[in-house]
Parts: structure tokens; C-alpha cells; sequence
């Protein structure tokens, strides 16, 4: 079994921000391209049985960036919809909704074609990615570069854990976590790792 890796996107302008971002198709800032740069040098010498990205610019660009090729597009690994919310900081939603979690209430309904998703909904998707990986990380390892969000529900679920427990995994911008398995358990190996060049993060390291 190999290990699954997973590359949140460079910074942008509104994850600078705080504001949620999922079909807004944002480019990298200059320090989220450095940041993406930066990723190369972990994931260089390693070969992969699957790379999938994100189809929005900001995932593309970091894989390219960093280094990966032959990347496929992969349309579940899109950001979670956040309807109504999109464009919106949480402390702004607090202001008229001061209980309010993504992880636990969803969000409203946003312009056609944005209905927002829940929970749930992002966990369906994570589902049918990580069934989508399963033969190839039987092969090797899988690399995927997506978004804040869904990867912490993907997490949650490649764990075994309910969506809502995504909220358990702050993701950096420019990072690679890894996934593996101890005593055939899902485990994280590690977790926000930064690139070289970057100010590191406090990456959480355990051996396979």
C-alpha cells in the first residue's frame, strides 16, 4: 500500500483573506507561486501511480509549479461549494450568525448553478475520490493537489472519521501532508509541511 499525499494550493489573494473560496477561480499571489516553487524539492526523486489536481487554476498552477507532471484533472477534488458564503470571511458571517460552523450547519444556497454543499455532500465526493485512488495506491503512491476544505475531508474520511471531523486538520497554503498506514491503520505521516524556501510550519512527523 502506498502513501497518499496531498498539496493544498499556493496562496491567493482571498485565502490571504480568510474569505472562502471555492468556484471563484482565483490566480496564485507572488508568495503563493513561491510557495508552490518551494514544494518541489520534497517531492522530488519520488514517483507516484496517480497525480490528480483540482480543474481550478490555482490547483493546476501549483502542480505545475511544483513539479508535477502528467497531472489528470479531477472534478470531485473541486473546492467545497460555499453557496451563498463564497466571497465571505467567517467573522463577517458571525456578525449575523455568531453560532454558524461550515463543518456542522453547511452553508446557503448561492447565485445558479451554486446551490452550496453540506458536509455530507463534500463527503460523497471525497468518497468517490479516495475509491477512484484505491487500485493505484495499491500500486504506489497517489498524489493529489486540491483545496483547503475538501482535503480535510477527504482526510477525515480516508481515516475512517464523519466529514464534521475535518475541522480537526488546519491546512496550510503551500503545503504537503501525507497519509500512510501503520499496522495496516490509516495514519497521517505527516501534516503542513512547507517547502524549503518557505518559513517552515509546524509539521507533524512520524515514521511509516
Amino acid at each position: 500500500m502506498g502513501d497518499l499525499l496531498l498539496v493544498r494550493h499556493g496562496e491567493t489573494e482571498w485565502s490571504a483573506s480568510g474569505k472562502h473560496t471555492s468556484w471563484t477561480d482565483l490566480p496564485l499571489t507572488q508568495g503563493g507561486e513561491e510557495q508552490a516553487k518551494s514544494l518541489a524539492t520534497q517531492l522530488a526523486g519520488r514517483t507516484f501511480a496517480l497525480t490528480l489536481t483540482s480543474p481550478l487554476h490555482r490547483a493546476v498552477r501549483t502542480a505545475e509549479l511544483a513539479g508535477l507532471s502528467g497531472a489528470a484533472t479531477e472534478p470531485d477534488l473541486h473546492e467545497w461549494d460555499y453557496g451563498g458564503y463564497e466571497g465571505i470571511t467567517t467573522v463577517d458571517i458571525h456578525r449575523t450568525r455568531p453560532d454558524w460552523r461550515l463543518w456542522t450547519d453547511g452553508v446557503p444556497p448561492g447565485p445558479p448553478g451554486h446551490p452550496g454543499e453540506s458536509p455530507n455532500e463534500v463527503a460523497a465526493r471525497a468518497d468517490r475520490v479516495l475509491a477512484r485512488i484505491a487500485p493505484a495506491l495499491a500500486e504506489g503512491d497517489v498524489i493529489l493537489v486540491a483545496h483547503g476544505h475538501f482535503l480535510r475531508v477527504l482526510t477525515a474520511r480516508h481515516l475512517g472519521l464523519g466529514a464534521a471531523e475535518g475541522r480537526l486538520f488546519q491546512l496550510r497554503t503551500g503545503t504537503v501532508s501525507r497519509l500512510s498506514t501503520e499496522h495496516d491503520w490509516p495514519v497521517i505521516a505527516e501534516w503542513n509541511a512547507a517547502g524549503s524556501t518557505e518559513t517552515p510550519h509546524r509539521a507533524l512527523s512520524a515514521s511509516k
